[in-house]
């Protein structure tokens, strides 16, 4: 019979767990008689989009179903529906209230409601992806490299643009999203530097529509394949969707996808023009924090993901990126080995 794992039988049976690729355990009823056992029920709160974006949240998603599997926790999973800091710190509040323990929270838009739930809540140990603003003991930041696996697109799209000219889509102008823009031109100009990279962003604070509208995103991508760029990276979470739209529909450009594998889950009048996806391994920062916290790690702070730690890459599946992936790979050394030093901002 399979049950959930405790912190301390799980530190006392498996020891140290891959970061990785930590392997299920069985654990009987009748070998934990006797023994306190504490039941670890995660809460994730999703950003607007939810489930389902094909993105950001699913990554997050993926994570958490992970750890269900392999570390056999319950899960909880909410989605805001109000876009102010009031409708998010509702959602955290009912998890917590729930009894869930650890509360991930999915995105930078949460930061406002994280730095109120988290005060109400001592006991309970929040994590909160994209945003260290919220210095608190039970507050946990993870944080990624975006800029790194931007910088390797950027390579990518440099190596196959034939026009001369990129385009970039980002979802809402904010110093995240810089971080890719900065990252995807600083790639591009490493192939050629005179590859003109044109930038498009779809809202400005307040209005985060730009991260869930695909019809602005397909409005953008179809003005810069107009203006001739022949390859488009759009970081732009649920509006991606619209942009890959628009650049299949072109028929001889290229897309570059965002956060998970967009090749792996486009339909098929899509998918074949995804040369490329910048891969944001939110699911590996999602499952390595619930394995910390069962582990006893529920101290605050700040954990990067990086390219040193697969935090970050590009995706493979598509076969046209082959004749490219020399190209690619020996970026992914200069940038492991310290030669470059890729810019975000």
């Amino acid at each position: 019979m399979r049950t959930r794992i405790t912190a301390a039988l799980l530190a006392a049976t498996v020891g140290t767990l891959s970061a990785c690729a930590a392997a299920p355990v069985t654990v009987s009823t009748d070998a934990m008689t006797g023994l306190g056992r504490e039941s670890v029920h995660v809460g994730i709160a999703y950003d607007s989009a939810g489930r389902g974006d094909k993105s950001f949240n699913d990554a997050a998603g993926a994570g958490l179903d992970r750890a269900k599997k392999e570390l056999l926790v319950e899960a909880t999973e909410a989605t805001t529906k109000a876009e102010t800091d009031e409708g998010r710190a509702a959602v955290l509040r009912e998890l917590a209230k729930g009894g869930s323990n650890p509360v991930i929270a999915v995105g930078f838009l949460y930061a406002g409601a994280v730095g109120t739930v988290a005060k109400e809540f001592p006991g309970t140990l929040f994590a909160i992806i994209d945003d260290d603003s919220v210095q608190a003991k039970n507050v946990v930041s993870l944080l990624f490299s975006e800029e790194q696996g931007s910088y390797l697109v950027g390579v990518a799209a440099g190596l196959a643009s034939k026009s001369g000219r990129v385009g970039f889509i980002g979802g809402v102008d904010v110093p995240l999203i810089h971080k890719f823009e900065a990252g995807y031109t600083a790639g591009v100009h490493s192939v050629d530097p005179g590859i003109r990279v044109e930038a498009r962003y779809l809202s400005k604070p307040p209005d985060f529509s730009g991260f869930g509208s695909p019809e602005k995103g397909k409005a953008a991508a179809q003005a810069l394949l107009g203006g001739g760029a022949d390859v488009v990276y759009s970081a732009a979470g649920g509006s991606g969707g619209g942009a890959l739209e628009a650049v299949a529909a072109a028929g001889d450009a290229w897309a570059v996808g965002v956060d998970s594998d967009q090749y792996a889950s486009a339909g098929a009048d899509v998918k074949g023009r995804i040369l490329t996806s910048m891969l944001k391994r939110v699911d590996n920062g999602v499952f390595q924090e619930i394995q910390a916290f069962i582990k006893g790690d529920r101290t605050g702070g700040a954990k990067r993901y990086d390219l040193k730690v697969d935090g970050v890459g590009y995706a493979v599946s598509n076969p046209a990126i082959g004749p490219y992936r020399a190209g690619l790979e020996k970026a992914r050394y200069r940038i492991l080995s310290g030669a470059v030093k890729v810019p975000t901002s």
